[in-house]
């Protein structure tokens, strides 16, 4: 007979059964679903009691839809974690793009730079003369 107790969700259920403590009487709907979470059509179905055949099948079932449970919740976690990534990913070319844009922009302004500090030498230079030929014509009036 099986017997059910209340389990809280976050708990990982396993289910099993012996086919020696089976009684002999057991009925099928004492084999109700025994895979809730499973669609209808993949619950095992339950077995014929005077068949040993039947009984090994529905525990090879049962044993196949708890495999098929555990990859689905990994299946769910890699997708999770596949979420997590591609989120990242993209945090991280955002990030090389910022860096990429900011190199760029600070090439740039070292070059404007280097251009404004030869025009300020080129305009002292032309004062510096300026003021030569003006103290020149100071001088020769």
């Amino acid at each position: 007979m099986i017997t059910t107790a209340r389990v809280p969700a976050d708990k990982p259920v396993r289910i099993a059964f012996s086919l020696s403590d089976s009684p002999d009487d057991a009925s099928p709907e004492n084999f109700s679903l025994a895979f809730p979470e499973l669609d209808q059509q993949l619950q095992p179905l339950p077995p014929c009691h005077d068949s040993k055949e039947s009984m090994q099948v529905y525990k090879q079932h049962c044993k196949i839809a708890e495999e098929y449970n555990e990859v689905k919740k990994e299946i769910a976690l890699l997708e999770e974690r596949k979420k997590e990534l591609i989120a990242r990913l993209e945090q991280v070319e955002k990030e090389s793009m910022d860096a990429a844009q900011l190199a760029k922009e600070y090439a740039e302004l070292t070059e404007e730079n280097r251009t404004l500090k030869l025009a300020q030498t080129q305009c002292v230079e032309q004062l510096e003369k300026l003021r030569i030929q003006y103290q020149k014509r100071q001088g020769s009036s």
